[in-house]
């Protein structure tokens, strides 16, 4: 599993910030989520108004170090 890690932040409050996530299947690769990460998160900033993204990357699910 690939998991898209990003970190969001209230567009008021750019100092509150929370890690979220989005799993892909492993037929996608981190490769393909390099490729695909800017649309996926376009899309999700756009389904959460007031929030922005302020960092993102793409690892293998469940490796620690949440910090995008």
């Amino acid at each position: 599993m690939i998991e898209l890690l990003f970190v969001a932040c209230l567009s008021g409050e750019p100092q509150s910030c929370r890690d979220r996530s989005m799993i892909f299947t492993d037929d996608i690769g981190l490769m393909g989520c390099m490729m695909g990460a800017q649309a996926q998160l376009a899309k999700w900033a756009q389904s959460n108004p007031g929030q922005s993204i302020s960092g993102w990357k793409c690892r293998m699910a469940g490796v620690d170090g949440r910090a995008a």
